[in-house]
C-alpha cells in the first residue's frame, strides 16, 4: 500500500481508535503518521491520546505548538496540564495569539468552575442579519469551528449573548423569514464562575447538544458541549466515590505514595479515635461476653447488617441532596421513609435470624436439650438486628442532611462517620439486650 493510500484507508477509523495505536508505534512511525495525515487531522487524533506528554518531547516544541494550535482550546489545556510549567510556557509562546489567548482564558478558572471546561469552538452571529446572511456567516465560520448544531446569537456590535438558533431551524427557514423569530432568547446558559456541580444540576433537565458560557455582564465566552458534560459527570462520580471512602480526591496510578498518604491519613486518624471509642464500649460489656461467650459469634452479623443499611440510606440521601429544590418538608419525608424501610427490613431479617440462629445453636452448639435458651439467644440477635437497622437507617439519612445544612460536603464526611456510628449503635444494642434479658432476666450462661 502506498503512503498516499494510508490516510485514505484510515479515514474509515475513528480518531480515538487511531490514537489507541500510538503507544504501539515507534517515535519515527508516529512522526511519519503525523506527516501523512497533516497537522490538522493529526491534531484531532492527538486529542484522544493517552499520556500525550510522552509524545510531546519526541515531536519537539514547535510541532507540539502547531498541533495544540489546531485543537479545541479545552483539549489543548488538558494536554498542557500533563507537562511541566516551563515546557508549557514555551509551547504556548509559540502559538498564535488567538489560540494562546483562548488557552490562557480557560486556564484562568479554578478546576471546579465551569469556565475551565468550556471550549471556544462555536458559531456566533449578530442578531441583525437576514437568514441568507446568517447561512453565509455559518458556512464561513464552519471551516474553523465544527460545533455547528446550535448557532449562538449576540447583540449587534457586541459579544453579549442574546439567544440561540437551531441549525435545523435555520436550514428550513425561508429567505424572507425574520431571523429574530428563529432565536430562542430563553435558551439555557451558565456563568463562567459557577461550579461544575451547580451547572450539572441546572443543565441535566435540558436535552441540548451544547450550552453557552457567559460572564456576569452577559458576554459570550465559550460553550460547554454534551461530551464535556459527560466527562464532568464521570469525574464528579469518581470524586464522590473517593469521598465516600474518606479521601479528599480521587487517586491515580501515577500519584506519589506521600500524596496518597496525605489524602487518606486525616480521616483515618479521626476513625482511629472513633474505633477506640467503639472498642471501649465493647470493653464495658466484657463481663457479658465472659459469662455467655456464645453471643460473640453473632456480633459481626449485627454489625455488618447495620453497616449495610446505613450505607444504603446514605446513598439514597446523597442522591436526593442533588435536588436544589429540596424543602424541609421533603427532608422530613425522606427521613420518615428511610426509617420505616429500615424498621420493616429489620423486622423481616430479624425474624429470619431468630429462626436460623436458633436452629443453628440448637443443632450445632449442643443446645438441643435447651431449645428455649437457644431461641432466647437467637431472639436477642433478632431484636438487636431490628434496633440496629432502624437506628442505622435514621443515622444514614439524618447525618448527611445535617452536614449539608452545615455546609460540609456530606460525601466527604458521611461514609466513614456513619459506618463507625452504626458500629457503636449495634454493639450497644446487641450487648445491652444480652445483658438485660439473657443474663439478668433469664439467667442464661
Amino acid at each position: 500500500m502506498s503512503e498516499n493510500a494510508i490516510p485514505l484507508e484510515l479515514t474509515n477509523y475513528h480518531d480515538n481508535d487511531i490514537a489507541a495505536v500510538l503507544p504501539k508505534l515507534t517515535p519515527d512511525e508516529r512522526r511519519g503518521l503525523c506527516r501523512l495525515f497533516g497537522t490538522e487531522r493529526f491534531s484531532d487524533i492527538f486529542a484522544y491520546a493517552d499520556n500525550p506528554d510522552d509524545y510531546i518531547e519526541e515531536m519537539g516544541i514547535e510541532q507540539a505548538a502547531e498541533l495544540l494550535e489546531n485543537m479545541d482550546a479545552d483539549d489543548a489545556v488538558d494536554i498542557l496540564d500533563t507537562i511541566d510549567d516551563d515546557l508549557e510556557e514555551k509551547i504556548v509562546g509559540l502559538m498564535d495569539n488567538e489560540s494562546s489567548d483562548d488557552i490562557r482564558l480557560i486556564r484562568s478558572y479554578e478546576d471546579d468552575e465551569i469556565g475551565s471546561r468550556m471550549t471556544t469552538n462555536f458559531i456566533s452571529i449578530p442578531s441583525d442579519l437576514t437568514v441568507k446572511q446568517a447561512m453565509k456567516e455559518l458556512i464561513s465560520q464552519a471551516g474553523e469551528n465544527d460545533n455547528i448544531s446550535t448557532i449562538y446569537v449576540t447583540l449587534p456590535g457586541t459579544e453579549i449573548f442574546l439567544g440561540a438558533i437551531s441549525l435545523n431551524d435555520l436550514i428550513i427557514a425561508r429567505e424572507g423569514t425574520d431571523l429574530s423569530t428563529l432565536i430562542s432568547t430563553a435558551y439555557p446558559r451558565v456563568y463562567d464562575h459557577e461550579t461544575v456541580n451547580d451547572c450539572l444540576e441546572h443543565l441535566k433537565d435540558y436535552e441540548e447538544d451544547s450550552f453557552p458560557v457567559i460572564d456576569p455582564k452577559g458576554i459570550l465566552l465559550g460553550i460547554i458541549t454534551s461530551s464535556d458534560l459527560v466527562e464532568a459527570i464521570d469525574e464528579e462520580l469518581g470524586d464522590d466515590y473517593a469521598k465516600l471512602g474518606g479521601l479528599s480526591a480521587e487517586e491515580d496510578l501515577d500519584e506519589g505514595i506521600l500524596d496518597s498518604m496525605k489524602k487518606r491519613i486525616p480521616w483515618l486518624i479521626v476513625l482511629l479515635f472513633l474505633g477506640i471509642a467503639v472498642s471501649t464500649v465493647v470493653g464495658m460489656f466484657e463481663s457479658v461476653a465472659a459469662e455467655l461467650a456464645l453471643i460473640v459469634c453473632f456480633q459481626s452479623l449485627v454489625l455488618d447488617m447495620a453497616g449495610n443499611v446505613g450505607t444504603q440510606s446514605l446513598a439514597v440521601t446523597i442522591r436526593v441532596l442533588t435536588d436544589e429544590n429540596l424543602t424541609g418538608k421533603k427532608k422530613a419525608k425522606l427521613i420518615f421513609k428511610e426509617t420505616r424501610v429500615g424498621l420493616l427490613n429489620g423486622i423481616i431479617l430479624g425474624t429470619i435470624s431468630f429462626v436460623l440462629v436458633g436452629a443453628y445453636i440448637s443443632l450445632a452448639k449442643g443446645y438441643s436439650d435447651r431449645m428455649g435458651q437457644a431461641f432466647a439467644i437467637s431472639g436477642c440477635v433478632g431484636v438487636a438486628l431490628i434496633c440496629a437497622m432502624f437506628v442505622s437507617s435514621l443515622v444514614g439519612t439524618s447525618v448527611p442532611l445535617i452536614l449539608n445544612k452545615l455546609k460540609i460536603d456530606p460525601a466527604v464526611a458521611s461514609g466513614p462517620l456513619i459506618t463507625t456510628v452504626n458500629d457503636l449503635v449495634a454493639v450497644v444494642a446487641y450487648y445491652g439486650l444480652a445483658w438485660i434479658f439473657l443474663i439478668n432476666t433469664l439467667h442464661i450462661s
